[in-house]
C-alpha cells in the first residue's frame, strides 16, 4: 500500500546565496508578507536568474499544459517553455512539474515521470514565444530507476529536487524511491544515497513510515536533505538529513512537519518550508511555515502560509514563497 502524501504528485532548487551581507530572516514581527503573483497552476518549483526574475514551475491543472514562466519584477507572468505533461493520475494526484535550477549556463527542469528538460533560455525577453517542451533535450529516466535493486524497493520513481554538488554533478531527490541520484557533468546517473524511514510515532498506519526526501542543497563540504514524512504524517517526527560526500547519511536535526524545502543562508544554518499540518481534511490551510534553523534547534520565521511549495532568495531582503493555491507571495525584512 502506498503510504506517501497525496499531494506529493504535486510537490513532488539549491539556493545558491551569492551577496556577502547577512541574509538571516530576523524577528518574525518585521516580516512583511504580501502577494506578487497569482492566478498560476499548481507553482511547485522557483529559481531566480541575474536580472532578479523569478522562474517558476508550473505543474499544471491535469491537461498536459505545465509551463515554465518568468515573472518580472513587476509581479507580471511571462510564459517561457509550455506543453509539459501534466496530468491527473491515481486518487485525484497531479502529476507534473517539479523544479528547476540553472547551472552550466541552461534551465535544468524536472517534469513528470521523472524526466530531466534542458533549455537555453538566456535570450528570453518578456513578450517573446515560449518553447515547446516537445522540442527540448530530455533525459528519460523513469526506467532506469524502477529497474535498481533497492533494499526497500517503493516500485516507485519521482524525481523532485536538485542542487549542484562536487564536480559540477546534479544530485537530485527522488521522493517515489525515497534515494538521491547522482547525475554526473557528463550525463552518467547512478543511486547515491537511500534515505532512511522512521518508526511511526503514533499508533494509527503501518509501524514504519517513509522520510520522504524533498529539498536538497550542498554547503561545499555536505549535503543537508529536507524530509516530508508518509502517512500519517505525524507532527514534530521529520527529520533532516546531512550526506557526506560518498553518500553516507546520518540525522542532522529534527523535529520538523512535513518538509518540502532547504535553503543555505550565509550565516550557519538553513531556511526550511514547512508545507503545512496535517488534519482530519489532509493538510490543513494557513499551517505552512518558513522556519530557520541552527545548530542548537528550530524557530519560526515565517508563519501562516498556504500550503507552501518552496523558496527563493533573489536579494538581502527579499524573498518569494510559492504556494499550490495558485500564487507566490513576496517576503520583506
Amino acid at each position: 500500500m502506498n503510504y506517501k502524501s497525496p499531494f506529493l504528485g504535486s510537490l513532488l532548487a539549491a539556493l545558491l546565496l551569492t551577496s556577502c551581507e547577512d541574509h538571516r530572516i530576523p524577528a518574525v514581527e518585521t516580516i512583511q508578507v504580501t502577494p506578487f503573483a497569482s492566478g498560476l497552476a499548481g507553482p511547485i518549483g522557483l529559481e531566480k536568474d541575474v536580472a532578479g526574475n523569478v522562474w517558476v514551475a508550473e505543474a499544471g491543472s491535469g491537461k498536459n499544459d505545465g509551463k515554465i514562466t518568468m515573472l518580472t519584477p513587476d509581479g507580471k507572468a511571462h510564459p517561457v517553455i509550455t506543453g509539459f505533461d501534466s496530468e491527473i493520475i491515481l486518487q485525484g494526484e497531479l502529476n507534473g512539474l517539479n523544479h528547476i535550477l540553472f547551472a552550466d549556463g541552461v534551465l535544468y527542469i524536472l517534469g513528470a515521470n521523472s524526466r530531466l528538460y534542458k533549455a537555453n533560455v538566456a535570450s528570453f525577453k518578456p513578450g517573446d514565444a515560449p518553447l515547446l517542451a516537445k522540442d527540448l533535450p530530455v533525459e528519460d529516466m523513469k526506467q532506469f530507476i524502477l529497474d535498481y535493486k533497492f533494499a526497500q524497493d517503493t516500485e516507485d520513481t519521482h524525481l523532485y529536487n536538485m542542487t549542484l554538488g562536487p564536480n559540477g554533478d546534479l544530485y537530485i531527490t527522488d521522493a517515489g524511491a525515497n534515494a538521491i541520484i547522482r547525475r554526473t557533468k557528463v550525463g552518467a546517473w547512478s543511486v547515491f544515497a537511500i534515505i532512511p524511514g522512521i518508526k511511526n510515532p503514533t499508533p494509527v498506519g503501518p509501524s514504519f513510515v517513509e522520510s520522504v526526501p524533498t529539498g536538497i542543497v550542498f554547503d561545499g563540504q555536505k549535503f543537508l536533505v529536507s524530509t516530508l514524512l508518509g502517512f500519517p504524517f505525524p507532527t514534530g517526527s521529520a527529520l533532516i538529513y546531512q550526506m557526506d560526500q560518498a553518500g553516507a547519511v546520518s540525522v542532522y536535526q529534527g523535529g520538523f512537519t512535513s518538509l518540502v524545502d532547504i535553503n543555505l543562508t550565509t550565516d550557519p544554518g538553513a531556511l526550511v518550508v514547512q508545507h503545512g499540518v496535517f488534519g482530519a481534511q489532509g493538510f490543513a490551510p494557513n499551517t505552512g511555515q518558513i522556519r530557520r534553523v541552527a545548530s542548537n534547534g528550530s524557530s519560526v520565521a515565517v508563519d501562516n502560509l498556504n500550503l507552501p511549495t518552496d523558496l527563493v532568495q533573489v536579494d538581502a531582503h527579499t524573498y518569494y514563497v510559492s504556494g499550490l493555491t495558485g500564487t507566490v507571495m513576496k517576503v520583506t525584512y
